[in-house]
């Protein structure tokens, strides 16, 4: 794709300034409008678990499991899906997760039992699996490393966060004027629009060469091949991994089926690190896990996605259970978040580009640490929403620089033929992150208030979970101050 540059002239001794082709910004429309679906499905139907559960019979105990089935499909599959889309097309991965995304929203849209509901998460979630990252690394693909490329992932990275809140906002919208079907019928029509659009904006992106050999002097392309050991380790520990979390945050963190959970999801994942150093061709080359960007950038990551989305779940607790707020009210207070989030996307690309990855991912943390802790001056009054609106705004802002930041790290300096690769380590990061929060959270805050009930308690808990998480973020700042190399500004 060409990139053009403004008419006017620039300054003396200045570089004129990158702007898109017009091509290129019917790529990045198409592609955020998907990525921003995405990111709603994740937090639409959590405001309206107790009606869905009512309405098809779900016990308060396996509610959960509405939210985990999609958890689980989505980060446990991410990372081979990443590597299916560079070798047997980017592209064409992403029209299938789209028309599985369609099909299976139509079908949890309609389902009548929570089987069929829990069927239908599931195939959400693998949608999104493919989805996210083959959209993720056709938009790094469309846009060389540098500017654009920084200004492209700012504004998905703003839109993805926008969307967890939109979502919240959405979801107890359509549950109280239609109903909590509409929460899976809204993603239809979208999908169909993407998938309509998709093939004539949307060129194929895929390695330029993959395995070959030379045979009698003629050199031979071979059929790409898939490290299955491999995926069958990696995926087998994030689910395993993923499910003891959720576990934990529901039973306890001593329980027999947390521990098993857990320990069997670490024993894969070590597994897997053995496996791919004496594959042939490795789902995730060693070398690949040995650069300080992609493990620096995704730890960055990881500890931006786990506080920021487990702080809107103790917040939730803070809002119903402390103020007595309503599911719909609760929502619509986060909106101040989302534009903290879109805010913080839209300026993160020219952070990067001014100041560099690291000095963004340390500037975010801190100020995202610094309004997390003042959360935990939070009363039982109602005049304290006002604190909560404004430093949920700036935290937004910070958080998204983070992301930003990472994201930029995370993709760059590395061939196209690694970009699906890169970009689904980024993304399980992103849904492992998401995942992994609120268990955590929510068993830290259950642990202060020591069995006990009533809004002083919820109160204690929250703050004291808050407090923590602040302390986490610091300690993701310190971390990437210390450890992620610079990149040298433009």
């Amino acid at each position: 794709m060409s990139i053009t540059t403004e008419s006017p002239a620039a300054a003396p001794g200045t570089l004129p300034r990158l702007r898109m082709t017009g091509r290129q910004k019917l790529v990045l429309t198409l592609l955020l409008g998907a990525q921003f679906m995405i990111a709603v499905d994740f937090s639409i139907l959590n405001v309206a678990l107790p009606v869905v559960g009512e309405g098809l019979g779900f016990s308060l105990g396996h509610l959960q499991w509405i939210a985990t089935s999609f958890a689980l499909a989505a980060a446990g599959f991410t990372l081979l899906f990443g590597r299916i889309a560079d070798l047997f097309g980017r592209k064409r991965l992403f029209l299938g997760g789209m028309a599985l995304l369609a099909a299976s929203s139509a079908l949890g849209g309609f389902a009548t039992s929570p089987e069929v509901l829990l069927i239908a998460r599931v195939l959400q979630g693998l949608a999104t699996a493919a989805v996210t990252p083959a959209g993720l690394s056709l938009l790094t693909t469309a846009f060389k490393e540098g500017p654009l490329r920084e200004r492209a992932l700012g504004l998905n990275g703003a839109l993805m966060s926008a969307g967890f809140t939109a979502g919240a906002i959405l979801g107890g919208l359509l549950t109280d004027l239609l109903s909590w079907r509409w929460a899976f019928f809204v993603n239809v029509p979208v999908a169909l629009l993407v998938l309509a659009l998709a093939p004539s904006v949307i060129t194929e992106s895929r390695p330029r060469a993959l395995d070959s050999a030379r045979a009698g002097g003629t050199l031979i392309a071979q059929r790409p091949r898939l490290d299955v050991p491999g995926a069958i380790a990696v995926t087998g520990g994030l689910l395993a991994l993923v499910y003891g979390l959720t576990q934990a945050g529901e039973t306890g963190w001593t329980m027999p089926t947390t521990l098993l959970a857990l320990g069997a999801g670490l024993a894969l994942l070590v597994g897997f690190w053995f496996v791919e150093k004496r594959a042939a061709a490795p789902l995730v080359p060693v070398s690949i896990l040995k650069r300080r960007s992609v493990i620096w950038g995704n730890t960055a990551g990881l500890i931006a996605f786990v506080t920021e989305t487990s702080l809107v779940f103790l917040l939730t607790l803070y809002l119903q259970e402390v103020l007595g707020y309503s599911a719909l009210s609760t929502g619509l207070a986060f909106g101040v978040l989302g534009v903290g989030t879109v805010l913080g996307g839209t300026l993160g690309g020219r952070f990067v580009g001014r100041y560099g990855n690291r000095r963004t991912i340390v500037t975010g943390g801190i100020v995202q640490a610094l309004a997390t802790a003042a959360l935990v001056a939070l009363g039982a009054s109602g005049g304290w929403i006002w604190l909560l609106l404004a430093a949920t705004f700036v935290g937004g802002v910070g958080n998204m620089l983070v992301i930003v930041g990472f994201m930029v790290t995370a993709t760059s300096g590395l061939p196209d033929e690694e970009q699906g690769l890169a970009s689904g380590l980024a993304t399980m990061t992103q849904q492992v992150g998401i995942t992994l929060g609120i268990p955590v959270m929510s068993a830290l805050a259950t642990a202060r208030m020591g069995g006990a009930s009533g809004s002083e308690a919820v109160l204690d808990g929250v703050t004291f979970a808050i407090l923590v998480n602040s302390l986490v973020v610091l300690a993701g700042s310190v971390l990437a101050a210390l450890f992620l190399r610079e990149r040298r500004a433009r």
